[in-house]
C-alpha cells in the first residue's frame, strides 16, 4: 500500500511514519514523492484544511495510491481559542519557529491560566475516492519557559506539557509523544483502520 502524506515538516513525518512501523505501507511525504507546490489552507475548520491538503496529494497520487493529510490546531482558553487553525501561520507564514514560540509566551505573559489543547484531524482518500476523517485530543497546559529547544517546524513542543506526563512535547522521544499524543490518537485509528484492510 502506497501513500502520499501531504506534509513538508520532517518533524511531523517522522512521528506519523513511525505510528506505521511493522506495517506493509509505503509512505512519502510531498518531498519525498517530488511533488511541487502546496495546498491552500483556507479552511474554516481543522477538518476543511486536511481535506484540502489531502485532495491536493491525491491528484498527485499514482493509480491504486492513497493519500492522507492531518492539521492540528493549539486552541488556548485564555486567549478564546488562539491560535487555533492558524497555529502554523499565527504571526506569518515564513516567520522562525522560535519566533513563534517567543509569541505565544508574551501572549501569555502574567496570565495565570495557561491551560490549552492540541487537536489533530486526519483525512485519508482511497483510491477510489472515498474520504475517512478521524481525529485526537489531549488536554494540557502552557510552562513559562522553554526547558529544552523546539522540535523543527513545531514552536509549542517546548512549551505544552499534557496533563499525563511532566514532560512537554519536545522532552519526550517519538514512542513517549505517540503513546499519548493528539497526533498519535488520531493516527493510531487510521493504523488500526487500515490493518482491517490489509
Amino acid at each position: 500500500m502506497n501513500i502520499i502524506l501531504s506534509t513538508r515538516n520532517p518533524s511531523k513525518a517522522e512521528q506519523i511514519k513511525a505510528v506505521f512501523a511493522g506495517m506493509p505501507i509505503s509512505i512519502l511525504t510531498l518531498s519525498e514523492a517530488n511533488i511541487s507546490g502546496d495546498a491552500i489552507e483556507d479552511g474554516k475548520t481543522l477538518k476543511e484544511n486536511t481535506l484540502k491538503k489531502a485532495r491536493y496529494a491525491m491528484g498527485y497520487a499514482k493509480q491504486g495510491g492513497w493519500a492522507m493529510a492531518d492539521d492540528t490546531g493549539l486552541f488556548i482558553h485564555a486567549l478564546n481559542g488562539e491560535p487555533g487553525i492558524e497555529s502554523a501561520r499565527w504571526i506569518g507564514k515564513y516567520v522562525s519557529t522560535e519566533e513563534t514560540m517567543r509569541y505565544c509566551l508574551k501572549r501569555l505573559d502574567g496570565i495565570q491560566d495557561r491551560s490549552a489543547y492540541f487537536e489533530t484531524a486526519v483525512a485519508l482518500i482511497s483510491p477510489k475516492g472515498e474520504e475517512y476523517f478521524f481525529d485526537g485530543r489531549v488536554q494540557g497546559k502552557l510552562i513559562e519557559y522553554p526547558r529544552v529547544q523546539p522540535q523543527k517546524n513545531m514552536p509549542y513542543s517546548p512549551l505544552f506539557q499534557p496533563d499525563v506526563s511532566n514532560k512537554t512535547w519536545a522532552e519526550m522521544t517519538i514512542e513517549e509523544e505517540n503513546k499519548i499524543s493528539y497526533r498519535g490518537k488520531a493516527f493510531l485509528q487510521v493504523r488500526q483502520f487500515l490493518e482491517k484492510l490489509i
